[in-house]
């Protein structure tokens, strides 16, 4: 192999890795599933009378500012993340990413994305930063200090879907309180399965979301979980004929 066939290959694969690395850091698959939910709920408030063009604007704005808040997830909780060996291949643990570089990421991000939502109207662009800044500056520390953390958490976790109602309609609608309200009850839950099942990383890195005493498994966890599964399933029955309000609202979660 020639030194030039050699120098392409390097770089080649230094790029590969580096496109890798940014789908870690925004946490791709995970921003695909917060994306879907916010599109659904565009489409569920449209009636189906929608236009690509906002869709796409929706999508790629979504994308951005839920991409931002995962970059800042990371540069935030790089030392605690280390400590687990779930998270500890992530590209600023590692040092394949610096610290400067995901910063800069993040912020460009957040000013496309934050600029794009606007396109829609100010609300929307208002309530995408406002997820943001609750997902990387408020739910990220408390996770080391309060299992409160999981309620803050849920905000976040559940405002796309008011982002994607927003986007179509200008204002906060009932159908949009609804449907933050089934994928906000649904959190809970969904946080507190992932925290059982990660409970021993978790544990190393000193976060605690569990909302038994101390963190601790046991049944307050399971029984909690029921609580709020039987009332976001009996909203979600009583709202079935709205149709698709089901993969809407369980489709995007966001977490650590």
């Amino acid at each position: 192999m020639s030194r030039n066939q050699v120098k392409s290959a390097y770089l080649w694969g230094g790029f590969g890795q580096s496109v890798t690395d940014f789908g870690v850091l925004v946490k791709f698959k995970l921003t695909l599933l917060v994306l879907f939910s916010a599109v659904m709920s565009y489409a569920i408030v449209g009636k189906g009378n929608v236009s690509w063009a906002g869709m796409i604007l929706l999508t790629m704005g979504g994308f951005f500012v839920t991409g931002a808040a995962n970059a800042l997830n990371q540069v935030l909780e790089r030392e605690y993340d280390r400590l687990m060996p779930r998270t500890a291949n992530r590209p600023v643990v590692t040092g394949r990413m610096s610290v400067s570089t995901a910063v800069l990421l993040a912020g460009l991000m957040a000013l496309l994305g934050i600029s794009l939502l606007t396109v829609f109207n100010p609300l929307t662009g208002f309530l995408g930063t406002l997820s943001l800044i609750s997902y990387a500056f408020v739910y990220t520390p408390m996770k080391r200090t309060t299992p409160l953390s999981v309620l803050v958490g849920a905000i976040p976790g559940a405002l796309p879907l008011i982002i994607g109602c927003v986007a179509y309609e200008g204002y906060i609608s009932s159908t949009a309180f609804m449907l933050f309200t089934l994928q906000f009850l649904w959190q809970f839950p969904h946080f507190w399965a992932v925290a059982w099942v990660a409970d021993d990383d978790y544990k190393k890195a000193g976060f605690y979301l569990l909302p038994s005493k101390n963190g601790e498994k046991d049944k307050t966890t399971g029984l909690l979980s029921f609580i709020f599964l039987f009332v976001d399933g009996g909203q979600c029955y009583g709202r079935v004929f709205y149709g698709g309000i089901g993969a809407a609202c369980y489709a995007g979660t966001e977490y650590a």
